[in-house]
């Protein structure tokens, strides 16, 4: 597989990316009242579950992260058309990302909807900003669009028996282990640290940060 052009494009990146996505989901989920980060969907169909009860105080819990995912997205796309500086937009998502998880780490378990509203508006910008991996749409967020895309090249490969399906394939593969590694982390280490434990996370984005500064990454 050819090195990447960008770093923002980097599997080195991607990996790191797809860890904090695993984390995050299992950070709020497990330790933040079983609210997604980054399964939206599954945020979405529980308050429509909760709203066919009757209650819908436990439906906004639901509803608040969905809405701040979406204005996270919004963000993301905000930056990248109005940001000037002497380093790529995607870094400055990057950074505002970390800087935002750490805030979660301090807030107490009193505090979960807004640290589960932040989280999610942090995964909004990291979805956004972050799409490709060698040239492949890839989400380091979720997994379902990488498995489809995952058995999609798999079949391709099958059928043509040409090798560059076969890599992309085991691209998107790699991104889902990544991803469930991801939460194994999160899971170990909320057991461990507790609702700071997040902080990992912020770690791994200052990596990523830096990581950026490769020449590979230009301006787009």
């Amino acid at each position: 597989m050819k090195r990447a052009k960008q770093a923002s494009e980097s599997f080195e990146l991607g990996i790191i990316l797809a860890l904090v996505g695993g984390f995050m989901d299992a950070y709020s989920y497990m330790g933040r009242g079983g609210v997604f980060a980054n399964a939206q969907t599954g945020n979405i169909l529980l308050v429509g579950i909760h709203v066919s009860e009757g209650n819908v105080n436990s439906a906004l819990v639901f509803l608040f992260p969905v809405l701040c995912f979406s204005i996270g997205i919004m963000l993301s796309d905000f930056v990248h058309e109005r940001f000037a500086s002497a380093i790529h937009w995607r870094q400055v998502t990057v950074l505002v990302e970390a800087f935002i998880l750490l805030g979660v780490g301090l807030l107490s378990a009193e505090y979960n909807l807004l640290a589960n509203c932040l989280t999610s508006l942090a995964c909004g910008m990291q979805v956004e900003s972050f799409r490709k991996i060698h040239g492949q749409g890839v989400a380091t967020t979720m997994c379902i669009g990488n498995l489809r895309s995952a058995l999609q090249n798999v079949d391709d490969y099958i059928i043509t028996h040409k090798r560059g399906f076969l890599e992309n394939g085991l691209l998107y593969f790699g991104v889902i282990a990544c991803f469930v590694c991801g939460a194994i982390l999160g899971n170990w280490c909320l057991e461990r640290f507790g609702l700071a434990s997040i902080g990992a996370c912020s770690i791994l984005l200052f990596v990523a940060f830096f990581l950026m500064f490769s020449d590979r990454e230009a301006a787009n």
